[in-house]
């Protein structure tokens, strides 16, 4: 039974991985018609729907407080969403993913300084192998030009601030219904790219094109798309979350790794080059990064 069980969450980990890359490629194949920031601002319209049916028809039972962190998380999740969608526009599917999956070396090096936590000596290791498998995919962006390292930093950004949003769930999850954690997400992730595109259509501001810009006019042929990038999400997070229902997380959170996988399998097909040889290797380090953390973390379910 046991085994039934963990294959199980193995399979609906699988299918959550594919549902976070499908909504990936979704945004790759947009990205010519409607800025990174409006697709934020459907994604999160989309999925917010569901979610207040949820609540709804099964109210949310909590203890509530700390307010300030629940708006905090919301907002973090946001940004980390600007950029995600801006690093697939600029540097490509496979790498903005590989980017965001990452976060674990920033995650457990903030656990630390925040919390105080001790990395044990394999913890240390893990963050050593993830940093350089981000080293090995960011440096080669130097030799070309000032715009790309721009697009590469914002890419890992998108780590860096994911970290953070995990790790403040960590002081909400026992206070807030999850569905709760992820409506602050949700608003938020609509309420700040109506501010962004607001602020775009009267002041355009250099450099800032990730955080601020101007409403697309959408087509009826870019509908079936947007549709999908948002039950692609929805349906990530609900299969993310039943496949930790279930045993063996260390493996299950592992498997979440296949994300990459199907990442450069969807970016291939819309045009990404195929990462070349050193991306490749950075790709795997930061894939054994975080199978490594995943064996000694229990990670978070709530994604974002």
């Amino acid at each position: 039974m046991g085994s039934l069980s963990q294959n199980r969450g193995i399979f609906y980990m699988l299918i959550a991985s594919f549902c976070f890359a499908l909504t990936g490629a979704c945004a790759r194949y947009l990205r010519n018609d409607i800025n990174p920031i409006e697709l934020v601002l459907f994604r999160n319209i989309i999925g917010v729907v569901f979610i207040l049916y949820s609540i709804r028809k099964t109210p949310v039972i909590q203890t509530g407080g700390k307010l300030y962190l629940l708006i905090f998380r919301g907002v973090i999740g946001t940004l980390a969403l600007y950029t995600f969608f801006y690093g697939i526009s600029k540097i490509g599917l496979a790498i903005a993913i590989t980017y965001q999956q990452s976060y674990p070396v920033f995650l457990a090096v903030m656990a630390m300084w925040f919390f105080g936590e001790r990395l044990r000596n394999m913890e240390w290791l893990a963050v050593l192998i993830g940093f350089a498998g981000i080293c090995l995919i960011f440096l080669p962006s130097v030799d070309t030009s000032l715009l790309s390292v721009k697009y590469h930093f914002i890419g890992i950004s998108n780590a860096i601030m994911t970290g953070m949003a995990y790790l403040s769930i960590r002081g909400l999850s026992e206070i807030y219904d999850q569905r709760s954690i992820i409506l602050s997400f949700m608003l938020s992730g609509i309420i700040l790219p109506l501010v962004s595109l607001t602020v775009g259509s009267f002041w355009a501001v250099e450099g800032l094109d990730f955080m601020i810009d101007t409403f697309d006019k959408i087509h009826l042929s870019q509908i079936p798309a947007i549709l999908l990038l948002g039950i692609a999400a929805l349906f990530g997070q609900i299969y993310l979350t039943k496949a930790f229902s279930y045993q063996k997380t260390g493996i299950i959170a592992a498997v979440g790794y296949s994300n990459i996988v199907f990442s450069i399998f969807f970016g291939t097909i819309l045009g990404d080059a195929f990462p070349d040889l050193i991306s490749m290797v950075g790709i795997g380090l930061i894939i054994v990064c975080g199978i490594m953390v995943s064996w000694t973390k229990k990670p978070t379910t709530v994604k974002s």
